[in-house]
């Protein structure tokens, strides 16, 4: 098994985690939704720890940051009216960062994400948020169609127990998966400690 290796190293696509100091920063879903009650997930105080150390990093470096936030429906999940659709306090934008508001996992779908981060120039994307198997998986996977370099920071992440034909599926299993995964074609992997 040692032998195995990620269709990076395969194809030699592959390339080193980003700086903060020359990529653009995104948060994806940093919302108290995941806090507590049905989605609350493993892990989310220590991720949500890592992502403000990020920011915290970011803005040091003046790195631009754009923050997602999900839309759900008025009553339910993700209700945008609702205090559980809003931001965690700790992380909700500050000066000139951005938010993009979507309403589908991948934060390119129906927002003007590719179109901001155009703008802001960088080639280099560095990822966290919530959930690993969901938004960040699908956002991450269309950061590779749009021609951007992805570092995914594995423990600025964080995903729940889920139900599966087979019975449950822990959160970790289903982080390091999901991780493994990404990093197989789709993302670098790094530590939150390898940014700062």
């Amino acid at each position: 098994m040692s032998d195995l290796k990620t269709m990076f190293q395969l194809s030699g696509r592959g390339h080193a985690p980003a700086n903060l100091s020359n990529a653009t920063l995104i948060i994806i879903d940093a919302q108290k939704e995941y806090l507590s009650g049905p989605l609350a997930l493993t892990g989310v105080d220590e991720a949500l720890a890592n992502i403000c150390q990020l920011v915290e990093k970011a803005r040091a470096v003046k790195c631009p940051i754009v923050h997602i936030r999900h839309l759900g429906t008025v009553g339910g999940l993700f209700d945008p009216q609702g205090d559980r659709g809003q931001l965690v306090p700790e992380l909700v934008p500050q000066g000139d960062e951005h938010l993009v508001e979507k309403r589908l996992p991948n934060a390119f779908n129906g927002t003007g994400l590719h179109e901001l981060l155009q703008k802001l120039g960088h080639l280099d994307l560095i990822v966290c948020g919530f959930m690993s198997h969901s938004s960040i998986s699908t956002t991450v996977r269309a950061t590779k169609d749009y021609g951007y370099r992805c570092t995914l920071v594995d423990d600025a992440c964080a995903t729940r127990d889920l139900p599966g034909p087979h019975g449950v599926v822990s959160a970790q299993v289903v982080h390091r998966t999901e991780m493994a995964i990404m990093a197989d074609n789709f993302a670098t992997l790094a530590l939150t400690k390898d940014l700062i």
